[in-house]
Parts: structure tokens; sequence; C-alpha cells
């Protein structure tokens, strides 16, 4: 593993606010991710929630908008914000905000040109905790949430790794990407037109096989413009009532897809993390 750099840190809550960046074997590129500190961290490790963005952010959107610090310092937690995919002027791109930079999906992609550096999953399990656990004063105990694609991220990733995190909740996830069009498109570029190499990376296939019943807890705005198209949370909560899967869906009204959104619940879902990674 490469040494990361410190590039920026200010104080935050108590806490410290920085960005690390360092070279990914994962992503074979440099890369840049966000790590709020609180000050619990300079007398004891502290427990990490991993935050997974959506489509055309970075690793800034959230730690400059969602006002998350505030929560993370108040129980402790670690924050860790990564970028949403590999970036680099070696690194495919397509001219659609939706595919390419911007638009990892937090899948391993099997498809040229994507494949050499589009590995966001193997990026977001294995090797940014490991880079994290070893860099920072972190327990080894972990939860994840997102946005949107960040959020079908989030949810894919607990459920393909039981017993890997405490918890998991997400914000107007994606959460049959092979049924929207959204998805369909991300997931036929970067894994091909077989349609059934993408069930390992869709909510919805995946619930039916889960052999760890972590609970689901999801914020969903009604005035959300990618509700019916691109989100359909209905189809998660119909799968999870026939498997037996816990989930809480709770649907915000007036509420839209943006980090206003997030920013009014997020202090409730680090609440809810905080209970499992300290509990």
């Amino acid at each position: 593993m490469s040494t990361p750099e410190r590039i920026e840190s200010k104080a935050c809550f108590g806490g410290r606010q920085e960005v690390w960046a360092h070279r990914s074997e994962a992503l074979g590129c440099d890369m840049r991710v966000a790590v709020f500190l609180p000050s619990r961290t300079q007398s004891e490790p502290c427990p990490v929630l991993y935050w997974l963005s959506g489509l055309t952010c970075t690793d800034q959107n959230f730690t400059t908008k969602a006002g998350a610090q505030r929560y993370a310092e108040e129980h402790g937690l670690i924050l860790v914000a990564p970028d949403t995919s590999p970036r680099g002027d070696d690194v495919a791109d397509d001219a659609a905000y939706d595919l390419g930079k911007g638009a990892g999906f937090y899948v391993n992609a099997t498809q040229e040109p994507w494949a050499s550096h589009y590995r966001m999953y193997d990026y977001v399990v294995d090797e940014l905790p490991a880079l994290v656990e070893a860099q920072f004063p972190a327990t080894d105990a972990r939860s994840i949430f997102g946005h949107s694609m960040g959020g079908h991220g989030a949810l894919v990733v607990a459920l393909r790794n039981p017993g890997r995190y405490r918890s998991v909740s997400a914000f107007a996830p994606i959460v049959a990407p092979s049924r929207v069009p959204w998805g369909e498109k991300a997931l036929g570029a970067y894994l091909g037109d077989d349609a059934s190499a993408w069930a390992e990376w869709d909510t919805c296939l995946l619930i039916p096989g889960a052999t760890e019943r972590l609970h689901l807890l999801i914020d969903q705005g009604d005035a959300d413009g990618f509700l019916a198209d691109q989100l359909a949370p209905e189809l998660l909560t119909e799968v999870c009532a026939a498997h037996g899967h816990p989930i809480t869906l709770r649907m915000q009204p007036g509420y839209d897809h943006s980090y206003y959104f997030i920013a009014t619940f997020v202090g409730e879902h680090i609440a809810h993390h905080a209970e499992a990674l300290r509990g």
C-alpha cells in the first residue's frame, strides 16, 4: 500500500475535516478521500462510518453540504467519504453524466474500456478500509450509507458482505438497477449485455439470497423527480416483505433528491449507525 498524503485539514465541530490523496491499486489511479476525525480519536480508536455519494459527485459534496460532522463528533464516529469513480487522464470516460467519471456505480467492471480502472467495489470493500484502519485511530467496526447511486452501492456492499458492516442505510437509493434507465445503461456498459451478470449488483435481486438480515433504513422524498422512473423503492419493500427482510422506508413529504433532503435527516441516520457501532 502506498503512503497516503494529507492535502487538507480544517477544524470542524471540535474535530478535523481532512482530505487525503493516495495511489489506488484497485483502480490503477490516484484517488482522494475525505475523512472526518472526531475529537475522541485523540484519546481512543473510533468506529468508522462510510458514505458513498451519487452521480456527478466527488469526495467533497457530502462533506461540504450534508452538515454531518456535528453528528459524527457527537457520537465519536470517523466519517469516510471516497470519490465516486476512478480519476485521471488515462481513465475512460463518457460525455454523459451517468456513465464514466463520477458514475462508477460501485461495481467491478468486466468490459473494456472500463475494466482497466472501474473497480469501485473492490476499492470500497477492501482497499479503502485497509487504508483507513492502518492510517487512522480506527476500530474494525464499520457501517455504511449513501445517496442515490451511492445508496445502491451501500446496500449492495452490505448485502454481499455479511458480518462486515454493523448497519446500513440509504437516501433515495437506486434499488433495482436492472430495471431502471440509469442502471440498465451503467450495468450494460460496465458488465456487458448479459443481464444475468447484473444480478449481484442489484439490491432487489440480492435480498432473496441474503444470509444476514441487516435492517435497511431508507429515506425517500416524495417530491423527488427521479422517484418513479429511476428509484422505485416499492420494488424493494415488496421483495423484503416476501422474504422477511427487515426494512424501514420513510417517505418524506415535500423533499426532493438534493442535499437539503440529506442534511435534514442525516443526523437521524448517523444516530442509527452509532447505536449499531457502539452498541
